[in-house]
């Protein structure tokens, strides 16, 4: 990795080459065959240890919500049966840091802002260029889940998640998900294998990563959730949101669920 790197400091370039044109194709038909790519040890310890201690400081100032849902994250449908996958409720709670509370000089926002970092998602991704959210609330975020936290089953509304694990908990909050459930594209909203998830009779994968790890995740069209955290330990992850387009935004709704404010 180039010295003039500001995330040579952050991430492992003995491991990860990003500027290399091999390792990125490696990532990127990893990530298409497989709709997730795990990259082991790809942040230093040192930054893990400081992004997991100021998370740990800002819990208390994080949104917590608990919310029923259906798994496509809208409203329900009155004219279905109660029985039906768009009428099945889900429950998630969980607390986020929004970006505004992360220091200005928080690691974090040098590995967000990184040209090399972001040159190589964006091959990964398959996008020319990547954008932040235009609000200071939803660009950088820490999710945190302490004791009985979960997140249900849930389609994301956004093609792909870039995360990093800060810290495990004691127990449970384990990744769960059922790759290429529906075609959200072609409007097959894949109600069959929706209803057997729910209904515990379709085969479910675990997603194994560590504090350390990057995570890409295509989670559109995968059903996926976080199981129940057990124990004294928080479980908290790094969420960066990168967009294809500059005019992407959250609508003012999803900003007061999602943080509990507007700015």
């Amino acid at each position: 990795m180039k010295a003039d790197s500001l995330t040579s400091r952050h991430i492992r370039g003995f491991r990860h080459p990003i500027h290399e044109v091999e390792f990125r194709h490696r990532c990127r038909n990893e990530l298409e065959t497989e709709g997730v790519l795990v990259l082991r040890e790809f942040f230093t310890d040192a930054v893990i240890q400081q992004a997991a201690e100021e998370s740990a400081a800002l819990e208390a100032s994080a949104f917590y919500s608990n919310a029923v849902h259906n798994v496509y994250l809208t409203a329900t449908d009155p004219e279905l049966t109660g029985t039906h996958p768009f009428n099945r409720p889900v429950v998630s709670n969980k607390g986020l840091i929004a970006d505004d509370l992360i220091a200005t000089n928080s690691p974090l926002r040098e590995i967000y802002a990184d040209p090399q970092f972001r040159a190589f998602l964006g091959f990964v991704l398959g996008l020319e260029s990547l954008y932040p959210y235009p609000d200071e609330l939803s660009t950088i975020v820490i999710s945190v889940a302490s004791e009985g936290m979960e997140l249900g089953w849930h389609f994301d509304t956004s093609a792909s998640s870039v995360t990093m694990l800060l810290q495990s908990p004691d127990g449970g909050g384990v990744f769960e998900y059922v790759p290429e459930v529906r075609d959200a594209d072609a409007g097959d909203m894949g109600f069959a294998r929706v209803k057997q998830v729910l209904d515990g009779r379709e085969p479910v994968r675990t997603l194994d990563f560590s504090p350390g790890d990057l995570v890409v995740f295509r989670g559109r069209n995968a059903l996926h959730r976080v199981t129940t955290v057990n124990g004294s330990t928080t479980r908290s992850v790094v969420i960066l949101a990168f967009n294809e387009r500059p005019d992407a935004s959250m609508s003012q709704e999803a900003l007061r669920t999602f943080f509990g404010r507007t700015t």
